[in-house]
C-alpha cells in the first residue's frame, strides 16, 4: 500500500482540493471496464488519533495485494467535516473519484439518489460472511430493496451514571422513563451543583429514544416516499418526555438547550452530572475524565419496566462507486475492510462496535462496558428515513430548532411539532 501524494493536501487544505475538482455538472456514469489489476484508491474518514485504525487497514491492504498480484492500493484519509464537498466533486468527475469509500450510514439513500454508489447486492448475497450481518446494518445500506455497501461498524446509546453517587443517595438504576425524570431530579435536589441527567437541546440522537419509546416515529412510508410522523400523538408524548427534562429541577434551559451529544458527554466525563445519554464511542471520553472507576452504563430504560428505549443505530459503511472501473476487485476490498477480522481488529484498535453479533459477543467478553450496548442492539434499533432528504433535514436542524422552540417556551409541543413536520415534508417533497 502506498498513501497517495495528495494526502497531505487532502488533510490540510480541503478547500483547495473542492474547488479544483468540482465541475458544473455530473455524469453519474457508470465504468464499463472491470480491469483485474492496476490501482486502487480508496477514502477512508480521518479519526482522532487515527494511527491505529491506519495500522489495521495497513494490514488489510498489505494482505489484499499479496493475494492479488499486480494490485495496489492507494488510500486517502478525508475529513468528516469537508466530506460533503469531497464526494459530491468525485460524484460528479468519475476521473477524480475512489473506487471504494467509507461514508456515514445517515448519507446512504443521499448518495444513491445522486448515482454514486454501485449496487452491490447480488455480491452482498453470495459474500460468505454477509450473511451474518445484523438486521440494524443491512438497512443502513439498504435503498429501496437494493444494497449498496458493506457496514463497517454500528453506534448506539445507552445510559451512563455514576455509581459513587447512586451509592451515596441510595439510588438504583432507573428501570422505566419515569423513574430516569424522577432519579435525575433527585440527584439535582442533593446536589445542585451537578445536573442529574444531563441533555441538550441540540442532541437529536439523545431525544429520539423518548419519541420511540412513546410509540411515536420521525416519517412513516418507504420506497422513498415519506411524510412526517414528529407530530404524531405518540411522538408529542415523547418529545413532552423529553424536554420536561429542561429546567431548573435537573438541566437548566439557559445553560442545556444549546448542548449537542458530545457537550453532555464532555459535562458527564468532567464529574458535572449523574447521569448522561451516550454512546459506546464515548467510552474512550469518560475513561479520561475525572469520573474513571467511578462510573457504570445500562441500556437506556424504556416507558416500561424491563423494557430498553429504541436506540439511533448510528455507524459508517463502506462502498464501491458505480464510476469505478475495478469493480471485482473493488467489491472483494471492501468485503475484506468490513470482514468480522477487521471489525474484530478495529474495535481493539478505535473501539467500533461491531455489525457482527458474534464478533460483538465475542469482544463484549473480552469488555465488559460492551455489554449495555449489545443488549440495546438485541432489543432492536431505529434507523433514519431511507430518503435523500434526511440530509436536508438534519443540516436544516429541523428536529433540534424544534426541540428548543419548545424547551424555551416559545412554543408548545403541537405547535413546534407541527411546524417541524412540515419541514420534514417539504425536505421529502423537494428530494423526489
Amino acid at each position: 500500500m502506498k498513501l497517495s501524494p495528495r494526502l497531505a493536501v487532502l488533510l490540510t487544505a480541503p478547500a483547495l482540493v473542492i474547488t479544483a475538482c468540482a465541475p458544473q455538472t455530473s455524469t453519474n456514469s457508470s465504468s464499463d471496464k472491470d480491469d483485474k489489476s492496476g490501482t486502487l484508491r480508496v477514502w477512508l474518514f480521518q479519526e482522532v488519533g487515527n494511527k491505529p485504525k491506519e495500522k489495521v487497514v495497513d494490514s488489510v491492504v498489505a494482505a489484499f495485494e499479496k493475494a492479488h498480484k499486480g494490485t495496489e492500493v492507494e488510500v486517502e484519509y478525508m475529513a468528516v467535516d469537508t466530506r460533503a464537498q469531497r464526494v459530491k466533486a468525485a460524484f460528479n468527475d468519475p476521473k477524480s473519484a475512489p473506487d471504494v469509500m467509507e461514508y456515514g450510514n445517515t448519507d446512504t439513500a443521499g448518495y444513491v439518489k445522486d448515482g454514486g454508489l454501485l449496487d452491490v447486492t447480488k455480491e452482498f448475497g453470495g459474500w460468505s460472511e454477509g450473511k451474518d450481518a445484523d438486521p440494524t446494518a443491512r438497512t443502513s445500506v439498504t435503498v429501496d430493496g437494493r444494497m449498496y455497501g458493506a457496514p463497517f461498524y454500528v453506534g448506539v446509546r445507552a445510559l451512563y451514571y455514576r455509581t459513587d453517587l447512586f451509592r451515596e443517595l441510595g439510588l438504583q438504576p432507573p428501570k422505566t422513563m419515569s423513574e430516569l425524570a424522577s432519579t435525575a431530579r433527585r440527584i439535582h435536589a442533593a446536589k445542585p451543583g451537578l445536573y442529574g441527567l444531563v441533555v441538550g437541546g441540540a442532541y437529536t440522537y439523545g431525544a429520539m429514544p423518548f419519541v420511540w419509546a412513546n410509540g411515536g416515529e420521525l416519517a412513516t412510508g418507504k420506497g422513498g416516499s415519506y411524510a412526517s410522523a414528529i407530530d404524531s400523538a405518540a411522538a408529542q408524548k415523547g418529545i413532552k418526555a423529553y424536554t420536561s427534562l429542561f429546567g431548573d429541577d435537573n438541566c437548566p434551559a439557559a445553560k442545556c438547550a444549546g448542548m449537542g451529544g458530545n457537550d453532555t458527554i464532555t459535562a458527564f466525563a468532567a464529574g458535572k452530572a449523574g447521569m448522561a445519554i451516550g454512546g459506546d464511542f464515548s467510552h474512550t471520553a469518560v475513561e479520561a475524565g475525572k469520573v474513571r472507576g467511578k462510573y457504570a452504563v445500562v441500556p437506556l430504560p424504556g416507558v416500561k419496566a424491563g423494557s430498553i428505549a429504541p436506540a439511533f443505530a448510528g455507524g459508517n459503511n463502506i462502498g464501491v462507486l458505480k464510476s469505478t472501473s475495478h469493480r471485482t476487485l473493488a467489491v472483494a476490498l471492501m468485503e475484506q475492510l468490513t470482514s468480522k477480522k477487521t471489525q474484530a481488529s478495529m474495535f481493539d484498535a478505535m473501539g467500533f462496535l461491531p455489525t457482527f453479533a458474534d464478533v460483538r459477543d465475542q469482544v463484549a467478553a473480552k469488555q465488559a462496558y460492551v455489554k449495555p450496548f449489545a443488549q440495546t442492539l438485541a432489543a432492536g434499533t431505529r434507523f433514519v428515513p431511507a430518503s435523500p432528504g434526511w440530509s436536508q433535514i438534519d443540516s436544516q436542524l429541523v428536529l433540534p430548532t424544534m426541540l428548543q422552540e419548545v424547551i424555551s417556551g416559545k412554543k408548545g409541543v403541537a405547535a413546534a411539532s407541527k411546524e417541524a413536520a412540515q419541514k420534514m415534508n417539504d425536505a421529502f417533497g423537494s428530494a423526489g
